[in-house]
């Protein structure tokens, strides 16, 4: 049975996970039927690097009946269009979900651009991945990082917010939003959450409506 049969009432709150190659071989039926209906999954990351489960995590969790989303992990120091053009000739398709551009720190020791450079090379991508996919992407990104950016450049683009909370329970809002933003489309509000089908901790996320709000932003709507 598909998610968008399992996850509760039309009016409750869409809830979904994330994953890449760190959460392992995945059972996607046994997500669905815990009630989850929507997963984003790891593409790409800067110019080469390709997660080896993508494949089988974008096919499988088409199999089961998710909605689904690919990322990219942005490396801001790194070109734009390159980094676009191989993501996009990794997913190859468009997801029920948008395309989304990883925007947070990279890992220690790696040279990041000034503020200026970072947002200017971050335009360039999305607008790349919109042109190659024909649809507007979307900026995953957590306010502290974001925020040191010091742009409003980007409000147009749905947001995923970064932002973990002890608890979190259907109709809460996220502590707050990135400079720029009045609202937000998805929230990852855990990254240590305990789903049935994974064998590890993954991130836990709600999308900022129902399953029927969620099915809008599927291309046929």
């Amino acid at each position: 049975m598909a998610a968008t049969e399992t996850a509760g009432s039309a009016e409750a709150p869409a809830q979904g996970i994330d994953v890449s190659h760190l959460q392992g071989e995945v059972d996607w039926t046994s997500v669905v039927q815990a009630g989850y209906a929507f997963t984003f999954i790891k593409a790409t990351e800067g110019e080469t690097v390709v997660d080896p489960l993508f494949s089988q995590n974008w096919s499988g969790a088409k199999e089961a009946g998710l909605f689904r989303g690919a990322y990219h992990f942005f490396h801001a120091e790194d070109s734009p269009q390159t980094q676009a053009e191989q993501f996009w000739k990794t997913v190859g398709e468009i997801g029920e979900l948008p395309l989304v551009a990883d925007v947070e720190q990279e890992e220690s020791g790696i040279t990041v651009p000034a503020a200026d450079v970072v947002t200017a090379n971050l335009l360039e991508f999305l607008q790349l991945v919109q042109q190659l996919s024909g649809r507007q992407p979307m900026i995953y990104t957590n306010r502290t990082y974001w925020n040191a950016l010091d742009t409003t450049a980007f409000s147009s683009y749905p947001l995923w917010l970064a932002d973990y909370v002890s608890s979190w329970l259907p109709g809460s809002s996220p502590p707050g939003l990135p400079t720029g933003w009045t609202t937000w489309a998805f929230w990852q509000h855990s990254e240590s959450g305990t789903v049935p089908g994974v064998s590890t901790s993954t991130d836990l996320n709600v999308f900022n409506g129902s399953l029927s709000a969620l099915r809008l932003w599927t291309p046929a709507g």
